[in-house]
């Protein structure tokens, strides 16, 4: 099996208190289908990156483009019904969220060692998704804004798409008090061999694989000064 390419973000890389990666796509698979049959013909290459995790509980999200946000642990259902966030300070879990165009965002507070990670869309980000996600690490766990790191994953942007909701997420953050926002800037519509693309490909695709998870012991505070913040 040939071993699918894994993004990773420096910012999130300087975060010694998580592991995370973004999965690209996989050379020469056919995804070119209905997404549950494409979801199946990758699930093996995604568990096989999962696995270097070591023993993990993967929690995933029903994905329903709406702005719900689920805290969960290792005892939660592999899927949460209803929601697009998940949110959890439970180091045997790690969070995943599918994407084709869609923004996966990464939410490490390094303060409170809780992270979350949320599915954005046009639709989400118009219900504001990344703000109520940043709303529960808030009232759940404590978490201040400013002291949070948020990434966002490549996701589908002008001239590919009509609407630039990347930008729209990075001012709801900036909105909520987030000061440490990064964005990688990747446009999911312009490059096939990287990127799974749903508008480009007319829904027949796979699906990249965001996933965030906890280290075990003491983690360094925030990213070093040489990744642009937004």
């Amino acid at each position: 099996m040939t071993d699918v390419p894994v993004k990773r973000f420096p910012a999130l890389e300087d975060l010694a208190i998580v592991q995370h990666g973004f999965t690209l796509r996989v050379p020469g698979l056919d995804v070119k289908t209905d997404r549950a049959t494409a979801l199946e013909r990758i699930s093996g290459y995604h568990q096989r990156v999962l696995q270097g995790l070591g023993p993990r509980h993967l929690r995933i999200a029903e994905q329903i483009h709406g702005n719900g946000v689920a805290v969960v642990d290792r005892g939660s259902s592999q899927k949460t019904p209803g929601v697009d966030a998940l949110v959890t300070n439970d180091p045997e879990v790690v969070l995943g969220i599918y994407v084709a165009d869609c923004c996966a965002i990464y939410f490490v507070d390094p303060v409170k060692t809780v992270i979350g990670i949320a599915h954005s869309g046009r639709k989400g980000t118009e219900q504001n998704i990344a703000g109520m996600t940043l709303e529960r690490m808030v009232a759940g766990f404590g978490s201040s804004p400013e002291e949070l790191v948020v990434q966002l994953s490549p996701c589908i942007r002008p001239p590919f798409y009509e609407v630039d909701f990347a930008a729209q997420i990075v001012t709801q953050l900036q909105a909520g008090g987030v000061r440490r926002i990064y964005d990688c800037g990747e446009n999911t519509g312009a490059n096939l061999e990287l990127f799974y693309s749903y508008r480009v490909e007319k829904g027949l695709t796979g699906r990249m694989l965001g996933f965030l998870t906890l280290t075990k012991g003491d983690g360094s505070l925030g990213p070093s000064a040489h990744h642009p913040e937004i």
